[in-house]
């Protein structure tokens, strides 16, 4: 059985059997675009995954506080080709949606390098999940499905203004057809039941992320607005009809941060793209996107997932309950804390010494995993992988495996055995936002001599001479500090040197890079153009976080 070693450490190790509180985010790092269902006393979120593989990220809950990640929805390579030209790390699979309908789990979602708009189906969240039945009357993105309680159902998405006709930069809709949920087809007429946003006086932009709930004889219909950025917020419909007229909140936004301090201590910014849900007790829950930065608008974990209490108005609106103007890093909820699963949040240490039969599902590939080049059983309690010419600057599937960096600060770290054979054949450790942002600390092997070099992309910006003894291991750690880097050796266990200090974080930020996604450390190797037969054999990876956040 495959031993992972968490620690948790700080305000995050609770006692069992007592009421807590849950921290936020509830996923942190590159988890964004949060969808929820309910299926009985079961929860479940779905996230987006963009162009990392496998695809669709599933996590289960029994009580909203304890998250497990049970696998994916796209995890067949049939399911997900992604590859060439329009395959770039921010491209694939956009904001997901899930729900479930009297025995069968229905995703979806967006596929902008392939298919489109597509559903997916299973009974069981955990799999296997069917392959993509393409939608392609549905034009436009952030589809999700509404299951009236006569059994109609319904898909609602962003599209194009109508005729195509943008009266202002951002303007767009939301529409709607009706579904067939046993075929997986479009049925009647597109209906057409916002243009613009809540007033368009004020010329909202990017309406999308609808979700329609039925909730006391009202249809609800809840929508992200003002754009994936600082002015992120949600707001929300009704309409006594399915179809509309839908009228908006008088009082939207009903939930955002664009109106607070950006120098505020420990900000969370960009919140949206919000999904409820009730729990058993009949209390509300939005879970929702949102980012943590450290200046400015710099944060380089991407849109992670969060959540906070909803309560209604008097006058049967939802409304998000933060206690204040600010989202909260914790928020109380009666449940409690089960230690024997891997944590998502908070400061945690985790461990992998790779001597189980399949690698943790925590891990993430670049594109679609169609070959065979990584081995647990090779070398029994090692991650053996095979280097190959593609690159993470290209738009194939090169020889890596990623972890979601989950806090501003931490680090991360692995053991490797490798002989370089040629310049070109490198293996090391790699913190990685697109293509063209990444710090890549490799060794490889320069004038018939080992090195250790730092690469800022393609540039070699620190390179150093090292001495390995046979069978040995070359000790790799890269350490986060908000908007700093900085890149560790040692020929000796836990005799660290350094390499490199304190690189432009900046560079791998949301801000810096652009995209969606967030930053990745990951196991790399490659030779770089040119095939080769050879191997790198890492002995363990320990991510641990030391966000100060969470020490208070």
């Amino acid at each position: 059985m495959k031993k992972i070693v968490i620690l948790i450490y700080g305000c995050l190790l609770f006692l069992q059997g007592t009421s807590q509180s849950f921290t936020n985010p509830i996923l942190a790092g590159y988890y964004p675009d949060p969808s929820i269902c309910k299926a009985g006393n079961d929860y479940y979120i779905v996230n987006s995954s963009f162009a990392h593989y496998p695809g669709l990220p599933l996590f289960h809950s029994k009580d909203l506080l304890n998250w497990e990640l049970i696998g994916y929805a796209l995890d067949r390579p049939e399911q997900l080709p992604l590859e060439g030209r329009n395959a770039g790390v921010s491209r694939g699979l956009f904001a997901p949606a899930i729900s479930y309908h009297k025995g069968t789990f229905y995703i979806v979602c967006t596929n902008v390098s392939g298919i489109g708009n597509f559903v997916v189906t299973a009974k069981d969240p955990k799999g296997p999940w069917s392959n993509p039945v393409a939608l392609p009357e549905v034009n436009g993105i952030d589809p999700s499905l509404f299951f009236d309680d006569n059994d109609k159902a319904y898909i609602i998405y962003n599209s194009i203004p109508p005729n195509n006709e943008t009266m202002w930069g951002g303007h767009r809709t939301i529409r709607m057809y009706q579904f067939d949920a046993e075929n997986l087809k479009i049925k009647g007429e597109q209906i057409l039941l916002v243009n613009g946003g809540t007033d368009v006086t004020k010329k909202p932009v990017w309406i999308e992320g609808p979700h329609i709930y039925k909730i006391n004889d009202w249809y609800y219909l809840m929508c992200a607005q003002g754009g994936t950025g600082y002015n992120h917020t949600e707001v929300v419909f009704r309409s006594k009809n399915v179809y509309g007229p839908y009228w908006p909140y008088e009082k939207n936004p009903i939930l955002t941060q664009m109106h607070l301090d950006p120098s505020r201590p420990d900000p969370i910014t960009t919140t949206g793209h919000a999904d409820l849900v009730e729990d058993n007790e009949g209390n509300w829950w939005g879970v929702f996107l949102g980012c943590r930065p450290y200046e400015g608008d710099f944060y380089n974990t991407g849109r992670e997932t969060f959540m906070a209490p909803v309560k209604w108005t008097t006058d049967g609106w939802p409304v998000f309950d933060l206690g204040g103007d600010e989202v909260k890093y914790q928020y109380p909820i009666n449940a409690t804390k089960n230690t024997s699963l891997q944590p998502f949040n908070g400061n945690y240490t985790f461990k992998d010494d790779f001597d189980g039969d399949k690698l943790n599902l925590r891990y993430r590939f670049l594109r679609t995993v169609k070959d065979s080049w990584y081995s647990l059983s090779e070398n029994k309690g090692t991650l053996v992988i095979q280097l190959r010419k593609e690159t993470v600057a290209g738009r194939s599937n090169p020889s890596f495996v990623g972890f979601s960096q989950p806090h501003l600060k931490g680090h991360a770290a692995t053991a490797l055995k490798f002989s370089p054979k040629s310049p070109n054949e490198k293996a090391g450790l790699i913190a990685m936002q697109n293509e063209t942002h990444f710090y890549y600390l490799a060794q490889s092997v320069k004038n018939g001599k080992s090195v250790i070099e730092l690469f800022k992309d393609s540039s070699v910006i620190a390179s150093k001479k090292i001495t390995i003894k046979k069978n040995k291991d070359l000790y790799l750690k890269i350490v986060a500090n908000n908007d700093k880097y900085s890149f560790y050796y040692a020929t000796q266990e836990n005799k660290w040197q350094l390499l490199f200090a304190d690189a432009d974080g900046k560079y791998l930020s949301t801000k810096g890079a652009g995209g969606f996604v967030g930053t990745l450390y990951g196991m790399y190797a490659t030779s770089d153009g040119v095939s080769s037969d050879n191997k790198a054999v890492y002995d363990w990876l320990e991510i641990s976080n030391d966000d100060d956040v969470y020490k208070k």
